[in-house]
C-alpha cells in the first residue's frame, strides 16, 4: 500500500479544488449570490454569503493542504447536505436533481476524509510527525 500513499492527497485536491473555485467565483459575483440566496428565503443573505466563501473557500484550502481535515471535512459535509436541501430541493428539474445528489456525493467523500484522515501528503501528518519527535523530548 506505500506505492498508494498518494491517493488521499489526490482526493483532497479533486475535492478541495472546486471548492475553492466555488468561494472565489462567489466573492467575485457578490451581488448575485447575495440575490440567490434571498431568493431562496434564507434569512440575512449576506451573513449566509460569508458562511458560504469561509466554507468553500477556507475549507477547501485547507482540505487542500490537509490540515486539521477531519474537522474540516465533516464541517464540509454538513455544509453540502444543507446547501443540497436548501438549495437543489426542487427534483422535477433535472438539473436540481443532479446538484442534489452532487452535494450529497460530496459529503460522502468529505466523511471519508473524516474518517480515514488526511493521508501521509499533509500538514496533518507532518505536524503529527513533529509533535512526535518532540514528544520524548518533553517527556525528560
Amino acid at each position: 500500500m506505500e506505492r498508494f500513499k498518494f491517493l488521499p492527497l489526490l482526493g483532497r485536491i479533486l475535492i478541495g479544488g472546486p471548492f475553492v473555485m466555488s468561494g472565489l467565483g462567489k466573492l467575485a459575483a457578490y451581488g448575485a449570490t447575495v440575490g440567490y440566496i434571498a431568493a431562496m428565503g434564507l434569512p440575512v443573505p449576506p451573513l449566509a454569503f460569508v458562511v458560504a466563501v469561509l466554507t468553500e473557500l477556507g475549507g477547501g484550502l485547507l482540505l487542500l493542504s490537509g490540515y486539521r481535515a477531519r474537522v474540516v471535512s465533516v464541517a464540509m459535509a454538513v455544509f453540502c447536505v444543507v446547501t443540497a436541501l436548501f438549495f437543489h430541493h426542487n427534483w422535477a428539474d433535472q438539473n436540481q436533481m443532479i446538484h442534489f445528489l452532487k452535494n450529497v456525493m460530496m459529503a460522502g467523500g468529505l466523511l471519508q476524509i473524516t474518517y480515514f484522515g488526511a493521508g501521509a501528503f499533509s500538514l496533518d501528518a507532518r505536524l503529527g510527525r513533529i509533535a512526535s519527535r518532540l514528544s520524548p523530548l518533553n517527556a525528560s
